[in-house]
């Protein structure tokens, strides 16, 4: 046993050795009460590597003493789930774990939905990405119970590390080994919420360092070089990696410079430099809009300086736009309009384009009653250049409007002149 993993040596055996997750199996949570009480619900684990999908499996597992089968579903076929529903036939009930249920191809569901819906196979799923998303709608409407899991505070991990410092059977608690409470905490501070990442990194520093008079002593510059080589949590393109987009767009909508900065620094460091530049120029159009023109063409221009760039110096014209766009007025009134009106085609809200509008540049235009068209530069209107008091959306829909003025920044002079043509509209009789 002792050449497995620390990580997996220290798999929790039952609910009450779980680390954090107290809002999803706490002692007083109605999940804990259930399985305590016999009943183990089919459900879904939902969250980032290493915050404990798989130990909480794995607990639940040892606290009910349920047949415990464990699979993968991008290794798993239809023998090994036929493998499983025989072991169901043989025991009255197995409980069975299938890590990255996402992967579960169709033949798989056929075989075993059936058992799960008569209860035969208690059906524990985990998942990396956002199960509403990636999961098919048979298994969900099949697991009463979907639960997202959060990252591990710090505590958590250092209740996890002391832990797997004194357990002699499955830690570290053999060895004697000198490592401050600081030095743990760094770990824990280091790890990012991950579980598996901060054992793996105890059991690293414990493995490279040096022995005295039989005692295992923890360097501080030792420690600080494998911290630096931890990578950041996330999976490039994986559901976290999304909501990390999206915390970085809400927070620069929010105005929130710092928050902003934080979300950037984990893209950057995931190394997605395409994705994080086209949310910016998304951004730039999508919430800062004619509020302040002048933006999107500098968020653009930071774009480019960071393709030339390339990273890790490309983060510096990036984190400049970001505070830019933060600090900047803001509009959604253009993307807003531009929906509106894609709203109302999809609703069959159409009609004739009119005629003085469609094309003349041919012979028998006017016959087809292609005429009386205004060109509105020969007709100047005080310093704003050329304007005709003409309709051109089609009749039926002359009362429509798509766009609302967002009187901020720039668009406070647009909202004004918008105003304007609109009342010299209402002369036209």
């Amino acid at each position: 046993m002792q050449n497995e993993p620390l990580a997996y040596r220290m798999r929790p055996h039952k609910l009450d050795e779980i680390a954090g997750q107290q809002d999803i199996i706490g002692v007083n949570t109605p999940l804990y009460k259930m399985i305590l009480n016999g009943h183990v619900p089919s459900m879904l684990l939902y969250g980032e590597p290493g915050i404990g999908k798989t130990s909480l499996a794995y607990a639940i597992a040892g606290t009910s003493n349920l047949p415990f089968i464990a699979l993968n579903a991008t290794r798993s076929g239809k023998k090994e789930i036929e493998e499983v529903v025989n072991e169901s036939r043989m025991t009255g009930k197995v409980l069975l774990f299938l890590d990255e249920i996402h992967r579960f191809n169709k033949l798989q569901q056929d075989t075993l939905l059936p058992h799960v819906e008569n209860g035969s196979i208690v059906l524990i799923g985990a998942t990396t990405e956002n199960p509403f998303h990636d999961v098919n709608p048979a298994i969900r409407s099949r697991c009463g119970e979907i639960k997202q899991l959060k990252r591990l505070t710090a505590d958590d991990l250092l209740t996890l590390i002391k832990r797997a410092l004194t357990d002699n059977k499955r830690g570290l608690g053999r060895q004697t080994i000198q490592i401050s409470q600081e030095q743990q905490m760094k770990i824990a501070d280091s790890s990012n919420g991950d579980a598996r990442k901060a054992l793996t990194l105890l059991e690293s520093v414990v493995s490279a360092s040096d022995e005295e008079d039989g005692v295992t002593i923890i360097d501080d510059a030792l420690l600080q070089n494998l911290v630096d080589r931890i990578g950041v949590f996330g999976d490039k393109k994986g559901s976290h990696f999304y909501n990390l987009l999206s915390a970085l767009q809400k927070s620069v909508r929010g105005s929130d410079v710092n928050a902003a900065m934080y979300y950037l620094a984990h893209l950057l460091e995931n190394g997605d430099l395409v994705a994080v530049s086209r949310r910016l120029l998304v951004m730039a159009y999508e919430d800062i809009g004619v509020a302040n023109p002048s933006v999107g063409p500098h968020v653009l221009a930071s774009i480019q300086a960071a393709e030339r760039l390339g990273l890790p110096e490309a983060r510096i014209p990036l984190a400049s736009a970001v505070v830019e766009m933060c600090l900047s007025e803001k509009s959604n009134s253009a993307y807003k309009a531009i929906d509106a009106a894609i709203a109302s085609i999809h609703a069959g809200k159409v009609g004739e384009i009119p005629s003085h509008l469609k094309d003349t540049h041919y012979v028998g235009a006017a016959t087809l009653g292609h005429e009386g068209y205004v060109y509105p530069h020969n007709t100047p209107i005080g310093s704003f250049g050329g304007w005709a008091n003409q309709t051109y959306l089609p009749d039926n829909l002359l009362k429509s409007k798509f766009y609302k003025p967002v009187l901020a920044g720039e668009e406070k002079k647009l909202a004004g002149i918008y105003e304007k043509l609109e009342s010299f509209k209402q002369k036209k009789k």
